[in-house]
């Protein structure tokens, strides 16, 4: 009886650790972190879709000959670098440090926002050459697969907005510290998959 006893003691003393830890998660950042699996299923559905139909369905644009891919390595420079901003936003907000968190968002937020213009330049040129979502599959799945990231980038873009307008200097806010948490799980993730996409979608093309 004592050796099951024993059994079941630690085994809830294996369990308790991480179910005290979700449970003491707030409660944003939680459902950042589980929007953020279901997402990443999604993305990597489309990813398969782009590989699998890159060079499928009949002549026209492709990747190698349609993009540019030098301007789109600037632009995700803009991009990879707002992680490293975020990781500020967030170890200012362990300092307490208010306005520095609203300054490194800002930051944050210029970095993307060249990124976003940049994508939208991008298919203003592709649209121009007459590449179009329904030109081609490869052009199908290029434009949901890039756009779709997009729309994830915009709402990260009004996320921090939103958070920088709540943190102001000299105030203090637990919610609105919360919200900038969530926020930051999320955009660490949109460059995430962005790592992925850029070379899939651009960089595979220079050998193809």
């Amino acid at each position: 009886m004592t050796d099951h006893s024993t059994a079941r003691s630690g085994l809830s003393q294996s369990v308790a650790p991480p179910l005290g830890a979700i449970q003491r998660m707030d409660p944003n950042a939680l459902g950042v972190l589980i929007f953020i699996s279901s997402e990443a299923i999604f993305f990597g559905a489309l990813i398969i879709t782009y590989i699998s139909y890159r060079n499928a369905g009949p002549p026209g644009p492709n990747a190698r000959t349609a993009l540019n891919i030098p301007l789109t390595a600037v632009f995700t420079i803009f991009l990879l670098s707002s992680s490293f901003t975020m990781h500020k936003v967030t170890s200012r907000l362990g300092n307490n440090d208010v306005s520095g968190v609203r300054k490194w968002l800002l930051a944050t937020i210029f970095l993307g926002a060249v990124f976003i213009i940049g994508q939208g330049s991008e298919y203003f040129h592709l649209y121009s050459d007459n590449v179009t979502i329904s030109r081609n599959i490869w052009a199908s799945s290029f434009f949901l697969l890039t756009g779709f990231h997009g729309l994830h980038v915009t709402v990260g873009l009004i996320s921090m907005a939103v958070m920088a307008a709540i943190i102001q200097p000299g105030e203090h806010h637990p919610w609105g510290a919360a919200g900038v948490e969530a926020v930051s799980f999320y955009w660490h993730f949109v460059d995430a998959v962005w790592v992925v996409i850029f070379p899939v979608v651009y960089l595979w093309a220079l050998f193809s």
